[in-house]
């Protein structure tokens, strides 16, 4: 009988090329200024309440574009040591800064956008 043969990827085998690093180019490091790194992201209903907010899927489409820009930007906040629960933690924030920002009439930079 032949010997089982590991087909699969170990993804936690230690190397020295880190796909994150190779996808996103040379690490970029946030200032230590920058309010975003001074807190962790992420968890904000959990604060609010005690209990994690109810979660429901959205069904809408975003350009491959948009999506590629904001996974690098996601994993650039992840190597730059920023505290981030997951990806849908990250759109959840930038979509409450996008309708505090409509809720500003005139002003706001998305009605502009429109």
């Amino acid at each position: 009988m032949a010997g089982y043969r590991k087909d699969t990827p170990d993804f936690f085998e230690d190397s020295a090329l880190d796909p994150i690093k190779l996808a996103i180019g040379p690490e970029k490091v946030a200032s230590k200024q920058d309010p975003v790194r001074k807190g962790a992201i992420g968890k904000t209903e959990e604060k609010k309440s005690g209990r994690p907010a109810a979660k429901k899927k959205a069904g809408f489409y975003l350009s491959t574009d948009l999506i590629d820009r904001f996974t690098r930007k996601f994993h650039e906040l992840k190597l730059a040591g920023i505290k981030i629960d997951n990806k849908s933690t990250l759109m959840e924030i930038v979509i409450s800064f996008a309708l505090d920002d409509i809720d500003k009439g005139n002003e706001s930079r998305v009605l502009k956008q429109l």
